[in-house]
């Protein structure tokens, strides 16, 4: 399940990323850029948490 999350936030963070060159090089409009920056911010902090909480030594 670990991995899950961790791909989900991977994907989060590449739609944050790679739109920004696509807008910088004209082949994608803002409001695109927009919308998938929205998504990958929502994939981020919605899955990031659940792999990056310390583990609990008991």
């Amino acid at each position: 399940m670990n991995a899950v999350f961790r791909s989900i936030s991977v994907a989060g963070l590449i739609l944050t990323l790679f739109p920004s060159f696509f807008v910088f090089g004209g082949m994608m409009t803002p409001e695109t850029h927009k919308l998938l920056m929205l998504v990958g911010t929502v994939f981020w902090f919605a899955a990031a948490p659940f792999w990056m909480r310390p583990e609990d030594k008991q």
